[in-house]
């Protein structure tokens, strides 16, 4: 009923989960929920119990601070990656490590697989994306034309397009199946450093260092909305599972909710003692899982 009236529940601090000694860069639920991924400096991945918040386990392997963490095919795969320049895909049942992509020659900084689960795409220091067949560990194509690091990336719901920003302040899109570049996006006056499709495809989000974030439509790729407010670089986007809000994680220590069809701000949630470095909703659009420098997973709840 919120919704249909355009009322927003507000959100509350539910738990902290603690046990990283390092910051932590990225969260990422599994399909179902039932899982919750942190990536941190302190080499590992640590998995989660979002209800109970237990840690149900630690993944150990990479050798340098791990900066992503992705689920794919129905939640069984795990992407890891980070500086060591390497992506590791982890068997969910077991924890065990399957395979090590190898290709990229600078650190990667964030990974994506479409909605079947079947590509993966990393972005990287190196200034390219790749995309990799999650089955094989092949390198399925290398995406070319940015001219500084390249530090999101992400899939179109219909897995036809691959959004990725950059240092050189641009968002540009690609088409997933042959990887020719489409068009580039341009009006931050930073770094670009998230990217976002909403659920439905209709708008993308990227946020910059500029302190601001950008809602595109992507109908006519022209921008919809800027949302302002941050008081420091904005280091993380997220659309919640409805599409109706969009989340930013920033530097200033501070999470925004945003009307996605408004842009206003309806809530600041304030609890980390330093930067937040990633953000992501559940499934289920109830609860959002924070990852800061301050070394801790906090989980936010909505009453709805």
């Amino acid at each position: 009923m919120w919704s249909m009236l355009g009322v927003h529940p507000k959100w509350t601090s539910l738990s902290t989960l603690g046990g990283h000694s390092h910051w932590v860069h990225a969260v990422a639920f599994s399909p179902d929920g039932k899982v919750l991924a942190s990536a941190s400096s302190d080499k590992t991945v640590k998995l989660w119990d979002p209800v109970s918040g237990r840690c149900l386990a630690t993944l150990e392997g990479h050798g340098d601070t791990v900066l992503a963490v992705a689920f794919g095919l129905n939640g069984t795969l795990l992407a890891s990656t980070g500086w060591d320049e390497n992506i590791r895909l982890w068997d969910m049942a077991s924890g065990r490590c399957l395979a090590i992509l190898e290709g990229h020659a600078g650190w990667v900084q964030a990974l994506a697989f479409d909605h079947a689960g079947t590509i993966l795409a990393s972005a990287s220091a190196d200034k390219t994306v790749k995309l990799w067949d999650s089955a094989s560990g092949r390198c399925r194509a290398t995406l070319e034309g940015h001219g500084d690091d390249v530090n999101s990336v992400d899939f179109s719901p219909d897995g036809k397009l691959v959004a990725s920003a950059s240092q050189d302040r641009s968002v540009r899109l690609w088409d997933s199946s042959s990887g020719r570049f489409i068009r580039a996006l341009e009006g931050h006056a930073n770094w670009v450093n998230d990217v976002a499709f909403s659920p439905a495809g209709r708008l993308l989000a990227s946020a910059s260092q500029d302190r601001t974030v950008a809602l595109w439509d992507t109908g006519s790729w022209k921008l919809a909305r800027r949302l302002e407010g941050h008081t420091g670089p904005v280091d993380a986007v997220a659309f919640s599972s409805a599409g109706r809000l969009v989340a930013s994680a920033s530097a200033d220590k501070t999470i925004r909710l945003w009307d996605t069809a408004s842009g206003r701000c309806l809530q600041t949630l304030v609890d980390h003692s330093m930067g937040v470095r990633g953000i992501a909703f559940s499934p289920d659009g109830k609860l959002l899982a924070s990852a800061s420098a301050d070394k801790s997973v906090r989980l936010w709840r909505t009453a709805s």
